[in-house]
């Protein structure tokens, strides 16, 4: 009986240690993974760091010049048209630093043959990816401060910040500049890619409810608006700041994060290191 009690006792204490290990195996695991998305992220850092006097220029100069033009040509807009103009142009930035120049960036380097470094390094794809994302989130937000604050001084309104723009905010990011990261990684070819995105950045910016109200398109525009983040965005974005967080707002913000979800997952699927010949 003794005997029995002990052999119990042994295979429960080996029992233990073996979870306990594997608990630590995980731990390690997980730390290496965080110590590998900082390391990227640092790379990705360091790029910015170089050539922001550039990044500031592109992300501000042609939706600065559309605030300006429209502010000039509308004559007395109300404060919901001029909202519209000004979150209009915080996305028309979003889109030009997101969308063109994030997919042009990696097609560039994917064209290039850079990928083959990343795949001789021990990293997981995944880490990969959220460093570019991040380096999307950096690469814009300046554009939606810059032009927040000439905005309001250009038209004299003032917008009502509550917490609810902050989430509203970075799943605008994120949906935006996952979809250039998606459109970079998919590149067939490099000349493609940069003639898909600038087409895709005026349609956008133009032909769908980012300058516009929805009921100003015709039925055709306003069916293949829904196809696009930046219309869920302007909507939330443009109640948020007008009135707070209200159920609209939830349900547009709601909706721009299953397009991040979406797009994260099709990266996952997607990229590759190599370019196939």
């Amino acid at each position: 009986m003794e005997k029995t009690q002990a052999s119990l006792q042994s295979q429960d204490f080996q029992l233990q240690e073996a979870i306990f290990l594997q608990g630590q195996e995980h731990q390690g695991t997980v730390r290496r993974r965080i110590m590998e998305w900082l390391i990227l992220a640092r790379i990705q850092f360091t790029i910015i760091r170089e050539a922001w006097v550039w990044i500031f220029i592109m992300a501000c100069m042609f939706p600065l010049t559309t605030l300006l033009f429209l502010k000039f040509f509308t004559v007395d807009p109300t404060p919901a048209v001029m909202t519209r103009i000004i979150t209009g142009n915080m996305l028309f930035g979003l889109v030009v630093m997101g969308l063109n120049s994030m997919a042009q960036e990696i097609s560039y380097q994917k064209h290039q043959g850079h990928f083959t470094y990343y795949s001789s390094l021990p990293i997981a794809k995944v880490n990969f990816i959220f460093a570019n994302l991040l380096r999307g989130l950096i690469m814009s937000a300046p554009s939606f401060i810059i032009l927040a604050m000439i905005g309001q001084m250009a038209y004299g309104i003032q917008f009502h910040y509550s917490w609810g723009l902050i989430p509203v905010l970075l799943l605008t990011v994120f949906s935006v500049v996952g979809a250039g990261v998606l459109i970079g990684f998919w590149s067939p070819s490099h000349q493609l890619t940069n003639m898909l995105v600038q087409a895709l950045m005026m349609f956008i910016s133009f032909l769908t409810p980012v300058m516009v109200d929805m009921d100003q398109l015709p039925p055709l525009l306003q069916w293949c608006s829904y196809i696009f983040p930046t219309t869920y965005a302007a909507e939330a974005m443009r109640e948020v700041l007008i009135s707070g967080w209200s159920s609209s707002v939830a349900w547009n913000t709601l909706v721009l994060m299953l397009f991040s979800l979406v797009s994260i997952v099709l990266i996952l699927k997607k990229v590759d290191w190599r370019v196939e010949k």
